[in-house]
């Protein structure tokens, strides 16, 4: 592929295009959308680092493979303690005053409001607490659970858990906050069992915990709860990561995310604590020294986690401090919230729930399953999407998810299979491992936004004060967040933007806005003006043609590899080259008063006006099928299988007339107070 540049000046690309293999799509796809907590309204990060993009996928895919072969699912994330957690906080300041039910569908609606004023085009944003689909949901994790079980996957270990004698309960999730304990993690948001970063680790592992309800420090008390031990799957999942790199579909981020935690369990200790550990390295079980070479630390590198742990409790009687490694530890699936979906009764253990995280990786399946249902469709329809060696399954995620759904997820979509041996490619039949699409870091101006944090992150449904859904829809795609963490810098949000300065989100919505609104209505109010409103039926000359050609395959070819940012590239220099086409030849046309050269013009015009509306449906759908609209056609315009047909093609060389173009009509919109700034 050629590499963009940053004039946008249209290149030949360093390898013929024409002559590589066309990407495959499958017959059928999931799309979905990472869920967001269902505690809070969606801020910018929601939207711009995930559902954009995710949406930006199906619309395309529905385009590509019929949009009945397509699903696109998301829903809120109901469970869990950051929920119960604001719950109780705005219950005991009277900020709110009714259920946790209550609490959750009142921003499950706002979430779902706000996905609709993006033109997020879900087929079903569902609730994993609420309605239909919650209880689906429900029936959905019952299955799972005891399929594991069955299968010989569940392991029940007696673990410490952190208690609070004060507030008399058990502490879950972020009703715990400490310092992650994993070597280079330097989160002070670490939680019961993980951290800010998606960092892993054991509860006692946690470093100065103190309860969010008493501020105290809390106890660990024993508990009974159901793993699935990942350590079992190292090696199919060591499998798994080894294909992921060398798919082009899947982001390097993912593969070398899923790798640092095949490492071996390593405990990192000072150098300044080498004497220390020396005399008494004998009391611990075996495991080999790494010095390293001009590091702070020293590793202890063991077998395995049992071997590590009893090496942790040598450390730990003679005050020796460590940090873990990144490895591979059993994987809670139950705790004892009150708020989360009812675990089934295995062995007597009664009375737990299932902890969100892994509840929540299932959740799209749920989700699927609710939507055909209400289609009338046979119950076992959703296995067609996520069961098939024919269909896909895109899950769009954010970099600090990549642990849960590339590691987490995978060991258990592989568990039920059946019984060993299991493998790392599932057969037809069996649960598809998805293809994960992650996203670095968006920065809000350079710095890490959280609603937890010090940076607070402006909501989503505020930008609409000052953007169109388009021209966000556009910015975001163009961030690149494929390759890198980009800061998000909208200038009426600036406090440090001159007066003078350009606002950078308003750049490829004026390409929409100034450049395709010009070429596009130049070219009706010329066929109005001079071939009374109809098309001209000429065929398209064949440098036009092919240059179109050759944008769609490119643009084919990063659609497949998930890369917006380079389709944002490609069509800023289509649209562009389009627009100085038409201003450069009508003119000699009109000079010239010559119509047979101003009809060619216009043919050609049009066909890239075809090609650039088809190849921004997705990006920016309501005005490209605005313009649709005018250029009187139907949804055959968008098929996929007529992707190189030119309008000719499209009217079988009939007459065709256009509707009527008013003038000054727009078909993308700035917004109207970014006009008037």
């Amino acid at each position: 592929m050629a590499k963009e540049n940053n004039n946008h000046a249209y290149q030949k690309p360093k390898e013929d295009i024409f002559a590589l293999p066309r990407p495959t799509f499958p017959k059928r796809a999931v799309v979905t959308g990472g869920m967001p907590y269902g505690n809070k309204k969606l801020h910018f990060g929601h939207v711009g680092g995930v559902f954009v993009q995710a949406d930006v996928l199906a619309r395309f895919l529905r385009d590509r493979i019929g949009k009945d072969n397509v699903l696109f699912v998301s829903g809120t994330d109901c469970y869990g303690s950051p929920i119960v957690e604001s719950y109780r906080n705005l219950k005991e300041s009277g900020e709110f005053t009714g259920s946790i039910e209550d609490f959750v569908q009142m921003n499950h609606e706002s979430q779902k409001k706000t996905l609709a004023a993006y033109d997020i085009s879900l087929d079903l944003f569902g609730a994993s607490a609420l309605g239909a689909s919650g209880k689906i949901h429900k029936e959905m994790s019952k299955e799972l659970m005891e399929c594991w079980y069955k299968n010989g996957y569940l392991t029940k270990m007696v673990t410490s858990q952190f208690y609070d004698p004060e507030a008399g309960q058990f502490l879950n999730g972020r009703q715990v906050v400490g310092k992650c304990p994993v070597e280079n993690c330097n989160s002070d948001k670490g939680y019961a069992d993980e951290c800010s970063m998606g960092h892993q680790y054991m509860p006692e592992d946690l470093i100065d915990p103190k309860s969010t309800l008493t501020g105290k420090t809390p106890e660990m008390r024993d508990v009974t709860n159901w793993y699935i031990d990942l350590t079992r799957f190292k090696e199919l999942l060591e499998t798994y990561v080894d294909g992921l790199s060398e798919r082009e579909d899947v982001r390097p981020l993912v593969a070398n995310t899923i790798k640092e935690f095949m490492m071996p369990p390593i405990l990192y200790i000072k150098n300044e604590f080498f004497e220390n550990y020396e005399a008494v390295k004998n009391e611990m079980p075996a495991h080999t020294c790494d010095m390293g070479a001009n590091k702070t630390s020293f590793a202890l590198v063991f077998k395995d986690l049992e071997e590590r742990d009893k090496a942790r409790r040598v450390l730990g009687a003679h005050d020796i401090r460590f940090r873990a490694g990144k490895t591979l530890v059993p994987f809670r699936l139950t705790g004892n919230i009150e708020w989360g979906v009812p675990a089934p009764v295995l062995e007597g253990e009664d009375g737990l729930t299932i902890w969100v995280w892994p509840e929540s990786l299932w959740a799209p399946i749920s989700f699927c399953k609710t939507y055909l249902k209400e289609k009338g469709l046979p119950d076992d329809e959703w296995k067609k999407f996520w069961c098939s060696k024919d269909a896909k399954v895109y899950q769009f995620i954010g970099q600090d998810n990549i642990y849960f759904y590339g590691i987490a997820e995978m060991a258990m979509f592989m568990a039920a299979q059946g019984k060993e041996p299991l493998t790392a490619e599932p057969e037809d039949g069996q649960l598809t491992l998805p293809t994960l699409v992650a996203n670095n870091h968006i920065l809000f101006l350079n710095k890490k936004a959280s609603s937890s944090g010090a940076v607070k992150p402006p909501m989503a449904e505020d930008l609409l004060e000052y953007y169109t859904a388009e021209q966000l829809r556009a910015h975001f795609l163009g961030l690149g967040l494929s390759l890198k963490s980009v800061s998000f810098q909208p200038k009426p949000l600036n406090p440090t933007a001159g007066e003078k300065d350009a606002d950078p989100v308003e750049k490829e919505g004026k390409l929409l806005c100034n450049v395709f609104n010009r070429v596009a209505r130049s070219c009706f109010y010329t066929a109005q003006k001079y071939c009374e409103g109809k098309l001209p039926m000429l065929d398209v000359d064949a440098d036009i043609r092919k240059e179109g050609e050759e944008v769609i395959l490119k643009y084919e070819r990063a659609m497949y590899k998930s890369e917006f940012h380079t389709i944002m590239n490609l069509m800023d220099t289509y649209i562009r080259n389009a627009n100085k086409y038409w201003a450069k030849n009508i003119a000699v046309a009109d000079k010239e008063d010559n119509q047979d050269l101003r009809m060619q013009v216009l043919t050609n015009a049009f066909h890239m006006v075809r090609v650039a509306t088809v190849l921004m449906h997705p990006i920016a759908p309501k005005g490209t099928e605005l313009l649709c609209s005018y250029l009187n056609f139907d949804e055959a315009f968008w098929d996929w299988n007529r992707i190189f047909d030119t309008m000719k093609d499209f009217t079988d060389g009939k007459e065709h007339t256009l509707k009527f173009l008013e003038p000054r009509f727009d078909f993308f919109t700035m917004h109207r107070d970014v006009e008037n700034m």
